[in-house]
């Protein structure tokens, strides 16, 4: 899978020549291309995030700059001079990407991950219970590269979970070694045991016994008091059963969420709805996975980390080097 393939969108043939040329009112000179196999036509910017537009495209990378930064969207609307509504089109358009980029990535095989899992909380459209409100967002992290598998928002229920764990089951197949850590949240270690096990024969009578699949092991950090029965709960604990050929050694150090701790209050800097003082509510759920998933492309594909200088796609070993904005927009949507 190429992510700047330049073959056909319709028959994915290498056959393909330049046809005509034009220009553009603001983005320079553009080729019409040829198939030679299927007899098609299509332009350099055929089924991208730019299709069809006009701005000049140094322009909207300036504005979404801004608001990966923590920008609000009325604010960026009146420091750059232009709508909501064309901002809220540009994010929805490179939004749209992460399906594409996702798919890049779980192509690839893997040794070992280490995935960090927390939730962090906002409200959505106004001031809800937070039992009520569509804010809650889940995070899996990568450990070492600090790569996100997972930025989803919504209620706090089974789905949200069953929805991330999911994913996470993709990652497993390509993997040969995975741990899962969590500070508190039980359920992590539930779902993906529901959702990813395997049935081991031992040979003895009575119903075979379910364990993670091999290789796979997942580590709860307990928190808070003791339960009322005065007995007191393990610090350390693995929640569900795993494979008896799995290597369980975890040293208690390493059980832990602090590096996707420290992402969520990046979060709440970087978007402007996860503000805790101020009423910058996102209207919808949709409204608000949307600035999710621009994150989501910009964190993975294009921003150098603070703390491995590196983009985590590269430290993860995805890409070779980072994605510019430029080559952002000049990627095709899965079709």
């Amino acid at each position: 899978m190429d992510l700047f393939s330049q073959n056909c969108p319709c028959c994915d043939s290498a056959e393909v020549h330049a046809h005509t040329r034009y220009t553009t009112q603001s983005n320079g000179t553009r080729t019409i291309h040829h198939c030679r196999r299927c007899d098609s036509y299509f332009s350099d910017t055929f089924a991208t995030a730019i299709a069809g537009l006009r701005t000049p495209l140094s322009r909207i990378i300036e504005v979404l700059k801004a608001r990966t930064e923590g920008q609000g969207l009325n604010a960026t609307a009146r420091v750059f001079g232009v709508s909501k509504k064309s901002i809220i089109d540009w994010e929805w358009r490179l939004s749209e990407l992460k399906p594409t980029l996702l798919l890049y990535g779980l192509i690839h095989q893997f040794l070992s991950l280490v995935i960090e899992g927390d939730e962090l909380y906002t409200k959505v459209h106004h001031n809800t219970p937070a039992s009520d409100s569509e804010g809650w967002t889940i995070v899996l992290m990568e450990r070492r590269s600090r790569f996100l598998w997972e930025l989803d928002c919504g209620s706090k229920d089974e789905q949200l979970f069953e929805a991330a764990l999911s994913l996470l089951c993709e990652v497993i197949d390509q993997t040969q070694d995975l741990t899962l850590l969590s500070d508190g949240e039980r359920r992590y270690g539930k779902i993906l045991f529901a959702i990813c096990h395997e049935v081991i024969h031992n040979g003895q009578p009575g119903r075979p016994k379910k364990r993670l699949p091999k290789g796979v092991r997942v580590r709860l950090k307990n928190k808070g008091a003791r339960k009322r029965s005065g007995r007191k709960r393990p610090k350390y604990q693995a929640p569900v059963a795993e494979h008896p050929e799995t290597d369980s050694k975890i040293d208690n150090h390493q059980i832990h969420a602090n590096h996707v701790e420290a992402f969520n209050a990046s979060l709440r800097r970087r978007n402007s709805a996860f503000r805790r003082k101020t009423n910058m509510y996102a209207k919808s759920r949709d409204n608000l996975q949307r600035t999710l998933d621009v994150q989501w492309l910009v964190h993975n594909f294009v921003r150098v980390h603070f703390t491995t200088k590196v983009v985590p796609a590269v430290k993860l070993g995805i890409l070779e080097i980072g994605i510019s904005w430029l080559q952002l927009f000049t990627i095709r949507y899965a079709l």
